[in-house]
């Protein structure tokens, strides 16, 4: 299993939130690329990120951050936030960037879904994220009336192989991760590579996820809270390899 560590950026720092609430931000790092070359430094392959300023307001507002972040490393980088046209998933792709995540277009707009597949393949990934399993959209600002699992069936008849789905209840919280959800995902959804997200707590945490068979799991503040190192999420993927 893979394991992913989180940089959100949020007015140009690395920040977590709370349960995706932009008032309860915590800055864990006023210098995001910085943050990105401890990781690369630590032996990380791939780091996870998200323009929270771009889920917030529908564009791609720290892509050059981003973009140094990518130059400035040999990290692979899955981007999410904001992305909601195929002109943005193409200037991303243009940047080097490894894997794109549509999330609330996914939802709105399944055409440019299927046209990024269809272009990017397995470069294109979709984020889910749900609260009680209601589909969330707008930086998690609302909440649709589509079950996450319903979601995920479309995205596989579409051609994503690659979902990454946070529960919004944990996301941020330490309490766990919603493991339950993610078995119904696997048995809906099992040709698809499953990223967890939210949640996790600890080490346990992480080796119970890779007893799902997920294809990964993102870390946040466990890691930035001191609860689970560098070396916890090495270790963990040796023991899974």
């Amino acid at each position: 299993m893979q394991i992913l560590p989180a940089i959100d950026i949020r007015e140009g720092k690395a920040v977590r939130l709370v349960q995706g609430d932009f008032l309860q931000k915590t800055i864990v790092n006023d210098y995001p690329i910085a943050q990105a070359q401890e990781f690369e430094e630590a032996g990380i392959q791939m780091i996870h990120v998200v323009d929270l300023d771009g889920a917030l307001f529908g564009n791609t507002k720290h892509a050059p951050l981003i973009e140094q972040m990518k130059n400035m490393t040999n990290l692979k980088i899955e981007v999410g936030g904001g992305i909601r046209s195929l002109e943005q998933i193409e200037h991303y792709v243009a940047l080097g960037i490894d894997r794109v995540i549509i999330g609330s277009a996914a939802l709105k707009e399944p055409n440019l879904v299927k046209e990024a597949v269809k272009k990017y393949g397995d470069k294109i990934a979709v984020g889910i994220d749900a609260k009680d399993g209601k589909v969330a959209i707008s930086g998690w600002l609302d909440i649709s009336e589509t079950d996450y699992l319903q979601l995920a069936k479309e995205m596989a008849e579409l051609g994503v192989k690659t979902i990454i789905y946070t529960d919004i209840t944990k996301d941020g919280t330490l309490t766990g991760p919603s493991f339950k959800q993610y078995e119904k995902l696997s048995k809906i959804v099992p040709e698809m590579q499953i990223i967890a997200s939210g949640g996790v707590s600890s080490k346990s945490d992480l080796l119970k996820l890779a007893e799902l068979n997920l294809y990964g799991a993102i870390v946040g503040k466990a890691f930035y809270s001191g609860a689970i190192t560098l070396a916890d999420i090495l270790e963990v993927e040796t023991y899974v390899d």
